[in-house]
């Protein structure tokens, strides 16, 4: 998309913002996420040139937040069909209200309304459109240092990287649980024990949980176990009905999902990170029996413009007889799969071998560039190709003749123009392999993307 071109060129040359900051660290775990600084708590230089001065008049219990996201993208030969193209803008609000009764009891509520706009390709409701309705309502009861505390109602369930539990903040709708979650700390450990049923977006009605999908589990965090790292044991169950199974009977799915994630740090700049996860249970008569591998390490060379070297290697199993009652197709569950495995989204972490080399780089002060190569190959050629959504693309009936699925190259950039307002792109252009040449047209597959956020801060 050449038209697309000037985008990436124009930020890559965009002189530092006086009030540009570095990159924020890695955030909290999210039951321990602190609200973000008021704009006069924050230095003379750092403070928003577009304050929201409703707080000013409002109670100290009362504080509001909103966001305002606009993103233009699209895409070229979708499913990787010739001059199947498409751009459209999605648009997003979100505000947020939380009420503090006392140290251990908060309220907190958030409502969205999301738009999608020119969109001629596919479908036009979830997840890019979903209007006015409440995203989240729940109460916290603990503080962030109490040993026991809560989270009841409607909220977000962010794990680890977002492998498996996300709250899908890329795309428009997001995502959300009707959910109880209890969370012990003691000063070596954290675990968060849940149940949860999923929130289903309806783009002309409430949204709603139910319809006989649970989701229950515990993750846990200890950063005790290995010295400079942190270890996160955690295991889920997951229950769906009326699936249908290997042997064509209609059932309900018990499926149990136990694994662990390591991420820590390596003498000579290097840090790593781990995860691994196996599958056991069954649909109807099926079995399950599935597992699922994520290798990362990376290198912070010293010397000016903040460089980054990272290598990664992922694998999810996949079905050597899809109709064998033995279900071995790794079943993501709910990640937050964006960039996971490729930022045009094609692939997700099923079935496949994944390699990435990548490199990060700040060439102006708060300004990171990312570019990435990845490869990807089926893990059984008679299983198919499932996009980043966990939604099967494509299979070849009877097994395919090669298993190189193709090639992509991404560039993203982000830049912060004030506390406020920040600006990102990227694009990524993926190259057709030997088995989406035979499964499906075999046309490349290009998806750029302009985005825009402005967060209201308070100014109290």
């Amino acid at each position: 998309m050449t038209r697309w071109s000037f985008v990436l060129l124009a930020l890559l040359a965009m002189p530092p913002a006086a009030r540009a900051q570095d990159a924020p660290a890695a955030a909290k775990p999210q039951s321990e996420s602190a609200p973000a600084p008021t704009a006069a708590q924050l230095p003379p230089a750092a403070r928003p040139p577009f304050p929201n001065r409703a707080n000013n008049v409002m109670p100290s219990w009362l504080r509001v937040r909103g966001e305002f996201r606009e993103r233009i993208e699209g895409f070229e030969n979708s499913g990787f069909a010739a001059d199947r193209d498409d751009s459209y803008a999605l648009s997003r609000v979100r505000l947020n209200a939380t009420v503090t009764v006392s140290r251990s009891l908060s309220l907190q509520a958030n409502l969205h309304d999301a738009r999608v706009a020119g969109k001629q390709v596919g479908p036009t409701t979830a997840p890019f459109r979903g209007p006015f309705d409440l995203r989240t309502a729940f109460a916290d009861i603990g503080d962030a240092k109490a040993p026991v505390a809560a989270r009841l109602g409607r909220q977000e369930l962010a794990f680890g990287e977002q492998r498996l539990l996300g709250h899908l903040a890329w795309v428009n709708t997001g995502r959300s649980w009707d959910a109880a979650r209890v969370i012990l700390r003691t000063k070596s450990w954290q675990a968060d024990v849940f149940g949860a049923s999923l929130v289903r977006s309806l783009p002309d009605a409430f949204d709603k949980s139910g319809s006989g999908n649970r989701l229950a589990g515990v993750y846990a965090s200890s950063p005790t176990v290995i010295p400079q790292a942190v270890v996160e044991p955690y295991l889920f169950w997951r229950r769906d009905v009326n699936l249908r199974s290997e042997l064509a009977m209609i059932g309900d799915l018990s499926q149990t999902t136990m694994g662990v994630r390591v991420a820590g740090r390596l003498p000579a700049r290097l840090d790593y990170g781990v995860e691994m996860a196996i599958q056991r249970g069954s649909l109807a008569a099926d079995s399950v029996s599935a597992w699922a591998g994520h290798w990362q390490i990376r290198e912070s060379l010293p010397g000016p413009g903040a460089v980054k070297l990272a290598s990664e290697y992922n694998f999810a199993t996949g079905d050597e007889n899809p109709a064998d009652g033995r279900r071995q197709t790794f079943d993501q569950l709910y990640p937050t799969g964006h960039d996971k495995l490729g930022l045009g989204d094609q692939v997700g972490w099923r079935n496949v071998h994944h390699i990435r080399q990548g490199v990060e780089f700040s060439p102006i002060k708060a300004t990171p560039v990312s570019l990435n190569y990845h490869s990807w190959w089926l893990a059984e050629r008679t299983d198919g190709l499932y996009a980043a959504s966990g939604t099967l693309l494509a299979r070849v009936a009877g097994g395919a003749a090669d298993s190189h699925v193709g090639q992509e190259i991404d560039i993203q950039i982000s830049r912060a123009l004030t506390p406020q307002i920040q600006l990102a792109a990227g694009y990524a252009h993926m190259f057709a392999g030997a088995f989406l040449e035979q499964a499906t047209p075999g046309a490349s597959y290009s998806a750029p993307y302009l985005m825009v956020t402005y967060v209201f801060l308070a100014d109290k």
